[in-house]
């Protein structure tokens, strides 16, 4: 399957889910990364343009470069979009819990606390107009647990939920191409296809420090391992790890395997075999 044929399966698996659940409109959660861009693009050619509704969720480690993207790619994309700032909510939960957290709030538990503020948001808008809350994640991303439980991983169907990141950068690239083609603006802007991935819930994070690894090896591992079922000294034997070690390769196998219970908890996604 060629990435225009991915990226049509990915649209139309959206629509018949939305159609058989009974929505006719969309709300998603705009981060001003490549993830949320690529499907507000699939939202809009599954929804139509005037059904798609965009929300911005800047909070404490937000970039201004971020806000700039994610306003860029609403306005590209012809949707309405609103900001709501998670900046109080989430210091009200900071001054509640740092102490029975036990002082350590600038970690894991203030990270995936943005997470569910922004998820709290998404859900209200979602239950007070009837609009599908559309989840963001991707595969690699899921298989290696780099999500957070009733946070991120929230939502009624994930459009890219079946694809590898680097497959992310190709389907965005396509939807810039079929633009051009059609002599229409690029609805995913040229920063965002270049900048590291980052979450940003923590100063100067970015998703590939965070996991260890960068996301075309990792994808490499996972692809050859989970989709294609090779053994893991076979796959360490072409040294996608940036080495021929067979534990790094089988320790990045067991974080995919242990965090299947999260992977149990996240929202439908195109069941197409996207990687026969």
């Amino acid at each position: 399957m060629d990435a225009f044929e991915k990226y049509d399966t990915c649209v139309a698996a959206l629509r018949t889910f939305a159609h058989q659940s009974g929505f006719t409109e969309c709300v998603i959660g705009l981060s001003g990364g490549i993830d949320s861009a690529l499907c507000a693009a699939l939202c809009v050619d599954a929804f139509g343009a005037s059904s798609v509704h965009g929300v911005l969720l800047p909070g404490p480690y937000s970039s201004t470069h971020s806000v700039e993207d994610a306003e860029d790619e609403a306005r590209t994309l012809g949707i309405d979009y609103q900001v709501l700032s998670i900046a109080e909510p989430y210091q009200a939960f900071a001054e509640l819990l740092a102490e029975p957290c036990g002082g350590a709030w600038d970690n894991l538990p203030s990270q995936n606390t943005q997470a569910r503020c922004r998820m709290v948001c998404l859900m209200a808008l979602s239950n007070a107009h009837g609009w599908m809350l559309v989840n963001t994640g991707n595969k690699s991303e899921a298989m290696m647990g780099y999500s957070t439980l009733y946070g991120d991983t929230a939502g009624a169907f994930a459009p890219i939920g079946g694809l590898y990141k680097t497959d992310v950068y190709t389907l965005s690239r396509v939807r810039n191409e079929r633009a051009r083609t059609a002599g229409l603006p690029e609805p995913i802007p040229a920063r965002v296809l270049v900048k590291p991935p980052s979450a940003e819930l923590a100063p100067g994070q970015e998703d590939e420090s965070s996991l260890g690894i960068d996301y075309a090896t990792l994808d490499a591992i996972l692809i050859r391992y989970f989709e294609w079922g090779w053994e893991v000294e076979r796959i360490a034997s072409e040294g996608l790890s940036g080495s021929k070690d067979v534990s790094e390769v089988r320790q990045i196998i067991e974080r995919a395997q242990r965090f299947a219970f999260k992977r149990a908890l996240e929202p439908p996604y195109p069941s197409a075999r996207f990687y026969d």
